[in-house]
């Protein structure tokens, strides 16, 4: 099996993963400082959830081609 598709697509996930997390790490030290100064966190949170819920399926399809590429 020709893996080489496979291998892109496994690393355009990955990159996504790691600009998400860094994403999230922003949003969630936003949320604490938003927090710490008594302001309204909703939208913020509301975008974490929806960051979290992608990177979800985002770790699935990583999953799923990581097993394709399994011999």
């Amino acid at each position: 099996m020709d893996t080489s598709f496979l291998q892109d697509e496994l690393r355009q996930i990955e990159n996504e993963v790691v600009a998400s997390e860094r994403r999230s790490a922003e949003l969630e030290a936003l949320v604490a400082e938003k927090r710490r100064q008594r302001l309204d966190t909703e939208n913020e949170e509301t975008e974490l959830h929806g960051m979290r819920e992608s990177q979800r399926f985002r770790q699935q399809d990583r999953q799923r081609i990581l097993s394709l590429m399994q011999p």
